[in-house]
């Protein structure tokens, strides 16, 4: 092929030259061959790619059809039910609602209800009216030394950064939580005006790099904390421990992302990669992490002050609960995000084979804290891959007082899932700051489609509620959910995920068999 594409070169130069000597108008041909001919030169010297070595210009269409390749498998060949991460199915019902269209569903469901995994809810052939229902359920958090307890609606949004996504993707969403009446997480980046503008109740999280609460060294300052803490829209703390799109992995903002005014607000550099180490330097065990909470808390004037983890080792979370226990010093909440979280960057394997997905995590960390008597104080907020009314009903009946969600909020303000959230290239201006993308996501518009994506799921569960015969949310429980594990069989969650007694963990002689090996290692460890 290299020895063909010289051949052809020089016969096109000579030939279009040749005519070109004796009609001058023929010249013009090189204005589109001249170009391709100096690419094709360009790939038989470049040493970076063999097929652009071996296949010069031709060999560019493969990686032409490479990138060409996700979209077209998303719009011409998956089914509704077969894309990842999320399917057609999902993305439709979350832009029907943002639009406020018709978002219900003819001649039957599309499932296969006989394979291995499908799921469903009992209903009572006794139903409620749901019109009657609490239409915007909310739930209370905040322990007996909280001073200012936040009432949160059961579904908010998941935290996202400013710097992760757009000036105008912050606004519309939290211009949404202000009509809609929940609660926007800042993610670690930080607050910044765009989360002020419009009002909206925030949750501020402090991650491992404590952007908007650091000193010049990058190490917590709590005297740039109570500043942003105390601010009327910052209804609650969220430390960051680790997330589900990369857990035990720091957070990355890639230098095009990070522009002079995201690196003022962040105290950075500008456009310079930035990597938030994995680890905390406030606090390097559970005792450590207790007495920050306390800090926070009493720097906050007494906000509700949580923490937010994948589950990994399941001794350590284990850990966490005793020193609540030795300490007397209990986090208002806890956020269990699933490994199937991720609207954050991240490296294949941790986003592939890192962290426990939500569903496991979830009954565990509901089940310890039963275990030690410790839920009856400790909200839990359910955070990984909640699109619909059925995503939250599963998630509360292993115990979640709340759920957050990240994703289909991006998807509802109208993310495409170009896949490109990582480049600064996303096609709608999310998930970029190239202000000429940027400048396409209209925030009005798109507020309005934020708030009415919350109403309309939060008012679908309260219907799944009512179709259960039962009269609130704070009612559902593990034997609500049934799912198939093969053809002829079917269980129920509370034999899945069989709930413990509470206080069963705190003598020796009543901790149940599932939790004796992890206890065993805790035991060792210490």
């Amino acid at each position: 092929m290299r020895k063909q594409f010289i051949i052809h070169s020089i016969a096109i130069i000579l030939v279009f030259g040749g005519i070109g000597w004796f009609w001058p108008p023929m010249l013009w041909a090189f204005i589109i061959f001249g170009p391709l001919i100096l690419m094709g030169v360009y790939d038989m010297f470049q040493t970076r790619h063999a097929i652009k070595r071996n296949f010069p210009l031709l060999g560019r269409g493969r990686y032409i059809l490479e990138s060409m390749g996700p979209k077209v498998n998303q719009y011409f060949i998956e089914s509704d039910s077969e894309g990842r991460p999320f399917h057609r199915k999902f993305r439709s019902i979350i832009y029907q609602r943002a639009k406020k269209e018709l978002d219900t569903q003819a001649f039957g469901t599309p499932q296969d209800v006989y394979k291995t995994g499908y799921e469903w809810m009992e209903h009572s052939i006794y139903p409620l009216d749901g019109e009657k229902l609490d239409q915007s359920p909310r739930v209370m958090i905040g322990g007996r030394d909280c001073k200012q307890p936040y009432s949160a609606s059961i579904l908010n949004i998941s935290a996202m950064s400013y710097g992760s996504l757009s000036k105008s993707a912050i606004l519309a969403l939290n211009g949404g939580a202000k009509i809609g009446g929940f609660a926007q997480n800042t993610g670690e980046g930080g607050i910044s005006e765009y989360h002020l503008r419009p009002g909206g109740d925030l949750i501020w999280q402090i991650g491992t790099g404590y952007f908007g609460c650091r000193d010049r060294e990058g190490n917590f300052s709590p005297e740039n904390f109570a500043e942003n803490a105390c601010g009327k829209t910052v209804k609650m703390i969220d430390i960051k421990i680790s997330q589900g799109a990369k857990p035990g992995h720091g957070g990355i903002l890639p230098a095009e992302k990070n522009t002079p005014e995201i690196a003022e607000m962040r105290q950075i550099e500008p456009y310079k990669r930035v990597n938030s180490p994995p680890f905390h330097t406030a606090f390097t065990n559970p005792v450590e992490l207790m007495e920050f909470i306390q800090k926070l808390r009493e720097l906050s004037g007494g906000k509700p002050v949580g923490f937010k983890l994948c589950v990994g080792k399941k001794s350590e979370f284990i850990a966490l609960c005793k020193a609540m226990l030795s300490t007397g010093i209990k986090p208002d909440y806890i956020t269990v995000d699933g490994g199937e979280g991720g609207t954050g960057a991240a490296p294949m394997e941790f986003t592939d084979a890192v962290g426990m997905p939500l569903r496991d995590g979830l009954a565990f960390v509901v089940d310890t804290l039963r275990g030690f008597d410790l839920k009856r104080e400790i909200k839990v907020i359910a955070s990984g891959k909640i699109v619909f009314g059925f995503h939250m009903f599963r998630a509360m009946a292993l115990g979640a007082d709340t759920c957050n969600c990240a994703r289909a909020m991006m998807l509802a303000l109208g993310c495409i899932q170009a896949l490109e959230c990582n480049k600064n290239t996303c096609p709608t201006g999310i998930t970029t700051q190239k202000p000429e993308l940027v400048k396409g996501l209209n925030v009005k518009n798109k507020t309005n489609r934020v708030a009415s994506y919350h109403g309309g799921t939060v008012k679908t569960l309260v219907e799944m509620v009512a179709a259960a015969g039962l009269d609130s949310v704070e009612k559902i429980e593990r034997r609500h959910v049934n799912r198939r594990v093969d053809l002829n069989r079917i269980v129920r969650y509370d034999q899945i995920f069989p709930p413990v007694e509470i206080g069963c963990l705190l003598k020796p002689d009543s901790i149940p068999d599932s939790f004796k090996l992890i206890m065993e290692e805790l035991e060792a460890r210490e």
